[in-house]
C-alpha cells in the first residue's frame, strides 16, 4: 500500500460515487485515492454536455452527470477500473496550472501499465494528443493531458475537478473496448454510429486486448490492474 495515501474502497451506484466523497469531506487535508466500484451500469456525461445527446440508453443503464469535463464514458460494474485521486492544495504534487496538474497521475498510470508488462506505453505531455472526430462526445475519443495510450491508442482516461481544498481527479483504465453500448445511446444515426465505431476501435484499446495483442501473457484482470496502480503510486 501506498505510504501517505488514505486509501479505499467505494461501492455505491455511479451518481453517488460521483456526487461525494465522504472521507475526503470530513478531512481535505490528506491525500487519499479510493477504487470506485459502481454497483450498477451508467452512462456519465461530462459537465458541459447536455443531457439531451444521450439518444437511447439501453433499460438497467442511467445517466449521470459529472461535475468535471470531458467527454461521456460507459462505466460497468466490470469496466473500466475506476481509481479517484484527492490532492490537497499545496500538496507537494499540486500544481495550480489544471492542465499540468495531470503530469504526475498520467505517470503514475504509465508506470501500472508497465508492471502489468505491457510495452509501447505513452503518457500525454500538456498538449492535446490524438483526436477523433468523436472526442467532444466521447471521452475516449481523444487523448487529454497526462492521458495514457499503448502503442497509440488510449487505454487511461483523466478528468478533475478542484475546489478551494485541492482536486478530485477521475481517472478509467479501460479493460476491454467495445464502444457499442455507448455508441447506441449516443448517435442515433445508423451509418454515423457504424463510422464511430470503426473509428473509436482504431483509436481505443484496453488493457487486456492490448496484452493479447502484444502477446505477453494472460490478460490482467480489473484487481489486478487497481494492485499495480497502488503499486505505482507508493513510489511516486
Amino acid at each position: 500500500m501506498p505510504d501517505g495515501w488514505r486509501v479505499e474502497e467505494r461501492a455505491a451506484p455511479p451518481a453517488e460515487l460521483h456526487a461525494s466523497w465522504p472521507s475526503v469531506e470530513r478531512d481535505p487535508s490528506a491525500r487519499a485515492v479510493a477504487r470506485c466500484l459502481p454497483t450498477g451500469s451508467a452512462i456519465v456525461l461530462g459537465s458541459t454536455q447536455h443531457p439531451d445527446v444521450v439518444a437511447g440508453a439501453r433499460g438497467g443503464v442511467e445517466v449521470v452527470r459529472r461535475r468535471s469535463g470531458g467527454g461521456a464514458v460507459l462505466v460497468t460494474p466490470d469496466d473500466p477500473v475506476w481509481i479517484d485521486v484527492w490532492l490537497p492544495a499545496g500538496d507537494p504534487l499540486w500544481s495550480p496550472d489544471v492542465t499540468r496538474a495531470f503530469a504526475w497521475l498520467g505517470g503514475t498510470w504509465g508506470a501500472a501499465l508497465e508492471r502489468l508488462g505491457l510495452a509501447d506505453v505513452a503518457v500525454q505531455g500538456p498538449a492535446p494528443g490524438a483526436c477523433t472526430r468523436w472526442s467532444t462526445l466521447v471521452c475516449f475519443g481523444g487523448v487529454g493531458a497526462g492521458e495514457v495510450s499503448v502503442g497509440g491508442r488510449k487505454v487511461v482516461g483523466l478528468a478533475q475537478r478542484r475546489t478551494r481544498h485541492g482536486a478530485w481527479f477521475h481517472g478509467a483504465c479501460v479493460v476491454h473496448w467495445d464502444p457499442t453500448v455507448l455508441l447506441e445511446a449516443l448517435v442515433p444515426d445508423r451509418d454515423e454510429r457504424a463510422a464511430a465505431s470503426v473509428g473509436l476501435t482504431g483509436a481505443v484499446t484496453g488493457v487486456a486486448d492490448a496484452t493479447a495483442a502484444q502477446g505477453t501473457g494472460a490478460a490482467p484482470t480489473a484487481d489486478a490492474v487497481a494492485g499495480a496502480f497502488l503499486d505505482a503510486l507508493a513510489e511516486v
